[in-house]
């Protein structure tokens, strides 16, 4: 049997889009639910690329790719057409070493870091949030309650934990840098402060880049305290950018307006530098394309980096029957985007850390070389 012609971006858009089913067997591999992030997710290497693919979202269940075990132990993704058609082999990222610890009061690593990617480690600090408490003003896509509720996580991450956690990360699984979220508390500062008084622990401990992700301060103050405590760049996330659309899916969050984050961004670029501040946007939620285009050309402007992903909805969450946005969709966003941050040297490879450094939830980077949308080749 012949394998499909596919491009090796084209594969990887359509995976973040589509997502893979797996069979009962493989369901193994899979150990992400709920939570803050890439929810409902695996990490999954496909051609030497590591991206972060949906897994338990309902979309998944009509996925045309699937992942099939060969009788001599290798994984091949398979399309669905008027026959199983085999695209390439894949594996999943293996379970990292620190998550066979505990803290000295028995609490397991895995419930206070995960890995991301390959090579990124991931905490939510705070597993609860002003916005998701209330029906009212909870954003529709989020799931940050899932895993506590699950008992896979503490609501409270101390930062002595997450030192002693990262530590482990780097020396036992070659963690490369590290992601810093929270649940946004009912204090001005947004979640600011305890990104402070963790990353100072963590940059006490061991030599790992961080990024901060946070709600804008409402006290610009808050951005040199960030950077001054080891934070090495500075995340703050639009996800939905046309305000009427921002008002229907993230109502507390839309209480923030465009017009503050962008001024927000300037001042945080004034500390952290061209390029050391990013914004999470979850494309296929009603911006259109002309929309995210010139939105991410703005942000371009002021040196800011638009992550531009595709929402893929979460279970349990009012949008888990949303349908994603396909891969054309995306192409047609990321393409120009990834031209223009070629252009104005605005480069993923050179964030310090971060969603945009790591980039296995998005194609954007791969756009960033000329010429690159045009590639051609088996992806075999």
């Amino acid at each position: 049997m012949s394998q499909k012609k596919t491009s090796h971006q084209q594969l990887i858009t359509e995976l973040q889009t589509h997502g893979l089913r797996l069979t009962s067997a493989d369901q193994r591999h899979v150990s992400r639910r709920g939570g803050a992030g890439p929810s409902d997710h695996q990490a999954v290497t496909v051609n030497d690329t590591t991206i972060m693919v949906p897994i338990y979202s309902e979309s998944t269940w009509t996925s045309p790719f699937s992942m099939e075990s060969t009788g001599n132990g290798d994984q091949i993704i398979y399309e669905k057409d008027d026959n199983l058609i085999p695209l390439t082999d894949v594996s999943f990222a293996s379970e990292p070493n620190f998550y066979q610890l505990k803290t000295a009061d028995g609490i397991p690593y895995s419930h206070l870091a995960t890995l991301h990617s390959k090579d990124v480690l991931a905490t939510t600090i705070l597993q609860t949030c002003i916005r998701y408490e209330s029906r009212k003003k909870a954003c529709k896509f989020c799931s940050i309650g899932q895993s506590l509720r699950a008992g896979r996580t503490i609501a409270h991450k101390t930062p002595q934990q997450l030192a002693e956690v990262a530590k482990a990360a780097v020396e036992l699984d070659g963690v490369t840098h590290m992601v810093l979220t929270t649940g946004t508390p009912a204090t001005s500062d947004r979640g600011a402060q305890v990104l402070c008084e963790s990353a100072e622990a963590i940059k006490a401990a061991v030599n790992l880049p961080i990024q901060g992700q946070c709600e804008p301060p409402a006290d610009a103050v808050w951005y040199q305290r960030m950077k001054d405590a080891g934070i090495d760049s500075l995340g703050m996330h639009l996800e939905v950018i046309t305000p009427e659309l921002r008002k229907e899916i993230m109502p507390g969050k839309a209480e923030i307006t465009l017009e503050q984050y962008m001024s927000a961004f300037a001042d945080a670029v004034k500390v952290f530098g061209r390029g050391q501040v990013s914004t999470y946007i979850l494309a296929g939620l009603g911006d259109s394309v002309e929309t995210l285009i010139n939105t991410g050309y703005e942000l371009i402007d002021i040196g800011v980096y638009p992550f531009v992903v595709p929402f893929v909805p979460i279970r349990g969450t009012p949008l888990e029957d949303h349908t994603p946005p396909t891969a054309e969709f995306m192409k047609s966003v990321l393409a120009p985007l990834g031209k223009r941050l070629s252009e104005t040297g605005l480069l993923a490879e050179n964030i310090k850390a971060g969603c945009g450094k790591c980039g296995a939830c998005s194609t954007l980077s791969s756009y960033e070389n000329e010429g690159s949308n045009n590639e051609s080749s088996n992806v075999a």
